[in-house]
């Protein structure tokens, strides 16, 4: 049976932030977890702009809830890149991200910048990003029962506020790690009169590392990010198997989230884009049929500056 939700029971949902966003602070709606994180880097790390030399646009939108009705959405588009003064090198970037769910939206503009140096064989980054944090409620599209309830909004209600979020990225010849901490501020949006919105701060580590195989045609790359906000703690164990062949490249893997979701991934490079698909299916809550879709885009274009002002363009695959 294909299930529906209705603007009612979204509403019921939302309602647990708008009852205490009545009185003085509410929970913030907790960052949007993408799973292709490994490609979208810069998205929860502002050290991983930069790390290639060639500029770097990345594009990802994941659909919640499938199935369901006003289930909402997250959409991300960034891009980076790095270039050099003197002998040092740095990197920078900038990024939008949108997340939806029923009443509730969640945008977020970043410019970041990170400088990289080399240490012990491999190259350390210090990344850090200014945020523009923006929060909003559809009141006025809630359908009450009662709508002369005062502890329901029924106005459309909106804020912004100023954020900053900073991060290391270590990468060697076959592994990296990365730490980061977003929402540095951990800043209040104040939403109408007397609505207020707390945005607590979130911690990420990532770690990946790429085993070579016999055939040097194959790769299987393991990797984990974790999340933890203070209160709520989410692990994401991932495994891919990569298929390398001159300017061909295939992917698939499977992914786990313990006491969250499964997800599975297949992708690879197709006339110079990268193009990625992934569905996670809930291990609990709505179930494995209400899991997120998700599809990325990629594109690395080279851009070496020849004397005299010559540009010169070049499409690179990367992963």
């Amino acid at each position: 049976m294909h299930q529906r939700l209705t603007h009612t029971y979204i509403y019921i949902i939302g309602v647990l932030v708008a009852l205490a966003a009545t009185g003085n602070v509410a929970w913030a709606q907790q960052d949007p977890a993408l799973s292709h994180y490994w490609l979208v880097e810069p998205q929860f790390n502002p050290a991983a702009v930069g790390r290639t030399p060639q500029l770097n646009i990345n594009a990802a939108m994941q659909t919640h809830a499938a199935g369901y009705e006003d289930g909402g959405s997250t959409m991300y588009a960034g891009a980076d890149m790095a270039f050099q003064l003197g002998k040092t090198r740095h990197g920078v970037g900038v990024y939008f991200m949108n997340d939806a769910f029923g009443l509730f939206s969640h945008k977020r503009f970043s410019v970041q910048y990170a400088y990289h140096f080399k240490l012990w064989g491999g190259t350390l980054s210090i990344g850090a990003e200014a945020d523009m944090l923006n929060e909003s409620l559809k009141g006025s599209k809630a359908d009450l029962g009662d709508a002369n309830d005062p502890a329901f909004p029924t106005t459309d209600l909106d804020g912004s506020k100023f954020d900053a979020s900073v991060g290391l990225y270590y990468a060697h010849r076959r592994w990296q790690v990365g730490l980061a901490m977003q929402h540095v501020t951990s800043p209040t949006v104040t939403m109408g009169e007397t609505n207020e919105l707390k945005v607590k701060a979130l911690y990420n580590l990532t770690a990946a590392y790429n085993i070579r195989l016999r055939s040097p045609l194959f790769t299987i790359t393991p990797s984990t990010m974790l999340r933890y906000d203070g209160t709520a703690f989410r692990a994401d164990i991932t495994a891919r198997l990569q298929y390398a062949h001159q300017k061909k490249r295939l992917y698939c893997g499977l992914g786990y989230s313990p006491q969250h979701s499964v997800t599975g991934f297949v992708g690879g490079m197709f006339h110079g884009v990268d193009l990625g698909y992934s569905y996670e299916a809930n291990t609990s809550g709505m179930g494995l049929g209400a899991g997120q879709h998700e599809i990325t885009l990629g594109y690395r274009l080279d851009l070496n500056l020849g004397k005299k002002g010559r540009n010169l363009h070049r499409s690179v695959r990367w992963l």
